[in-house]
Order: C-alpha cells, then sequence, then structure tokens
C-alpha cells in the first residue's frame, strides 16, 4: 500500500508543476497579445492629460498678465520720500518736514532705485487714509485685500475724511500730493491713529504694485492749533506760547500783571532781572518746570539789532552793549568793542552790576 501510495504522489508531483508552467505561458502569450493595443493607449491618455494641464497653465499665465513670469524677475512698490510734518490737524494742509510737499515715488523693492521710465514711472496714485495699527506682517508685507480692509472711511454723516486732490500722477518715477487735509480727528478709530497709504489705481502692465504707507499720527482737531507751542518761539508770540506757561492760566496771568504780555518781555526779564522773573512765576512753578520754560524761550531766534547803554560823561565811547532782550554780548571801551568772553573777571561783574540797572538802552 505504502509503494502505491508512493507511486501516486511521485505521478501527482509533475502534473501540479506542468499546471504552473502553463499558466505562466498563458499570461504571456496574454500580454503578448495586449501590448500591442495597450501602450498606443496608454500613451495617447498621458498625453491628452499632460496637453490639458500645459493649456490650463498658459491660460491662467495670460490672465495674470504674464504675472508669473514678471513677479520673478521684478518687484515694485510705491513709497513715501519725505516724512510727514507733525503735528496734524484737521482743515490744515498735510505736508512734509520743512514744510515742503509729500513726495511719492514707485521704486524697484529689490534695488531700491526709482522705476524712471516705462508704463509704470507715469502711473495714477490715490492716496488713502489706513487705521494706524496697520503694520503687515513681520515683513512688512500685506495682501491687496488687507490693504482695502484697512482703509478709514468717514464716520456717517460726515464729510469725506480725506479733503482735497488726492490724485496724483507719476512723472518719472515720482510725484507730489497736492493740497488735501482731514476733516475730522483720529479719536474715534480703534488705534486713535492714522496713516496715509497710496496705491496705483492706473498705470501698471497688470504686476501688482506694492502700496506705501507713512508712520501713524495722531491728528487733532483745529482748534487745538490755537492752543499749540510754538518751536521755536518767536520774539512776539504771546507768553502762553512758552512750554508749562498755559493759556489763560495761573502762571499767564501772573506774567500778564507784571506787563509780560510775549516772549519778548519774558526773555528780557531772564536777562535782567531773573530772580524776579522767578517770583513773579512763584511757588506753583516747580524748578524742573522752570528749567523747561526758559530753555524753550531761549530757543527763540533774535534779530541781529544791538543795544549801548551809556554812563553819563561817557560822550558814547564807552558803555554796555546788549541784544535786543537785554543780554549783555560786551563792552564797549573808548571806541574799542570786546565780546562778553575775552573781557575780566573785574570786567564782566561790572557788566552784571551794570546789567540790572534798568533804563531803557539806547540803540547803537
Amino acid at each position: 500500500m505504502k509503494e502505491i501510495q508512493g507511486e501516486e504522489a511521485s505521478q501527482t508531483q509533475p502534473n501540479s508543476d506542468n499546471g504552473v508552467v502553463q499558466e505562466v505561458m498563458k499570461l504571456q502569450s496574454v500580454q503578448h497579445l495586449l501590448e500591442p493595443v495597450l501602450e498606443p493607449l496608454i500613451r495617447r491618455v498621458v498625453k491628452e492629460e499632460v496637453e490639458v494641464a500645459l493649456r490650463k497653465h498658459l491660460n491662467n499665465m495670460k490672465r495674470n498678465g504674464g504675472k508669473d513670469v514678471n513677479s520673478t524677475s521684478r518687484s515694485l512698490q510705491l513709497q513715501f520720500l519725505n516724512n510727514l510734518s507733525l503735528p496734524v490737524f484737521t482743515g490744515t494742509r498735510i505736508e512734509a518736514e520743512e514744510c515742503s510737499a509729500i513726495k511719492v515715488a514707485i521704486v524697484d523693492s529689490l534695488t531700491g532705485q526709482i522705476v524712471s521710465s516705462g508704463l509704470e514711472s507715469s502711473a495714477k496714485v490715490e492716496v488713502v487714509v489706513l487705521e494706524g495699527d496697520f503694520d503687515g506682517d513681520e515683513r512688512d508685507n500685506w495682501t491687496l485685500e488687507e490693504f482695502k480692509n484697512n482703509i478709514v472711511r468717514e464716520r456717517e454723516g460726515k464729510k469725506p475724511l480725506l479733503a482735497g486732490d488726492a490724485f496724483l500722477t507719476l512723472t518719472g518715477g515720482i510725484g507730489l500730493v497736492g493740497e488735501i487735509s482731514f476733516s475730522d480727528n483720529s479719536s474715534w478709530t480703534r488705534s486713535r491713529r492714522f496713516r496715509l497709504g497710496a496705491r496705483v489705481v492706473d498705470g501698471s502692465d497688470g504686476t501688482r504694485v506694492r502700496e506705501a504707507k507713512t508712520e501713524s499720527f495722531i491728528v487733532r482737531d483745529h482748534r487745538g492749533e490755537l492752543y499749540k507751542k510754538h518751536h521755536p518761539p518767536s520774539l512776539s508770540d504771546e507768553v502762553w506760547r512758552l512750554e508749562k506757561i498755559g493759556k489763560d492760566g495761573a502762571f499767564h496771568k501772573r506774567l500778564s500783571r507784571e506787563n509780560i504780555n510775549c516772549v519778548k518781555d519774558f526773555l528780557t526779564m531772564l536777562f535782567i532781572d531773573p530772580p524776579r522773573l522767578r517770583h513773579i512765576l512763584g511757588t506753583g512753578m516747580s524748578a524742573k518746570m522752570w528749567e523747561v520754560t526758559v530753555e524753550h524761550a531761549r530757543t527763540c531766534v533774535l534779530d541781529k539789532r544791538m543795544h549801548l547803554y551809556c554812563p553819563p560823561g561817557s560822550q558814547q565811547k564807552s558803555g554796555v552793549v546788549f541784544n535786543i532782550v537785554g543780554q549783555v554780548m560786551g563792552l564797549l571801551s573808548e571806541c574799542q568793542y570786546n565780546t562778553i568772553d575775552k573781557l575780566s573777571e573785574t570786567e564782566k561783574e561790572l557788566l552784571i552790576i551794570c546789567s540790572t540797572i534798568r533804563l531803557k538802552p539806547k540803540t547803537w
């Protein structure tokens, strides 16, 4: 029995191996038959998909005006070339420092150079008001949508926030902002501050020109300008234009009672009799406040006129030389003028005594 079973097993094994070989031969035959048919079909399908994807990409490039290509080679942005003159008041022309016009330019952000030729160099630009806390990201970048969302409009029932001509046209890549002013203060906004922004509205080839923005600033009502201090003050300014002296305040009233009404009066008293001036202001003015007020007054620009006090009998050959506010400038001795820094200590003491004599100086 065992021998018979062994014979049957030996006969079964070759039959199984033969079946596997036959299956492999059949698959090869099928593959051989299908390959000529499937390969062109697969190639055609892949080719069609690639062509569709390529057409979509080319169409997108056309719609963007070649933006994908240009953005890698050229990046443009607007830029304010000068700083605003502060403070800013409603109804007053917005200017740059030194009372100059605000300048806007279009620059290549990669090189920092002004774009002085080409379509963009003559673009039309609009000046807008932005929220004071609009900063962009850590690299000071923002999207067009973010810029639009931070534009501030006038309050309901109010006039347009920016009055005047808010549009300008660049010439050679640079433009000057015309007569513009704020019609409302900035106290009602979320940051209580404004920025000026600038954006291209016409004149680009489809490439986005990044907008410009100034530093943030406060806009106060015009009536606040009536009480602002002058830096530097002028001789004819009312005395309350000096720091720490408020209009119609206690110090102002004390000075007015002593006929110290303008900055010239204040400086004259300061140089002729400083202890008396300090007494007039009283103990309500601290030592620190006194220093601030005096320092501000000393920044006043004086004219070149000089005055001479001559003692009786000197025949105007000798005397003390003062400037227009009574500050001792030097000594005239036998028609020889010496500035105060060249005098001896004795001569300086004499000048101090003379400077306290309350006589009207005679114009030299």
